[in-house]
């Protein structure tokens, strides 16, 4: 249950602790957006699918 509580914070943009490099951000962007894209990708083949 804990991990799926950082998974959600991840997700949703909660502030962790500790200073960040702007790489460091940049790579914490970008993973946001290929995880988005694969829930919708896994979204859309279940509906898809489903019909």
């Amino acid at each position: 249950m804990e991990v799926l509580k950082k998974m959600w914070g991840y997700l949703i943009f909660k502030k962790q602790s500790g200073p960040k490099s702007f790489n460091l951000k940049m790579m914490h962007g970008i993973n946001r957006i290929s995880i988005f894209m694969f829930l919708a990708g896994v979204i859309y083949m279940i509906i898809r699918f489903s019909k």
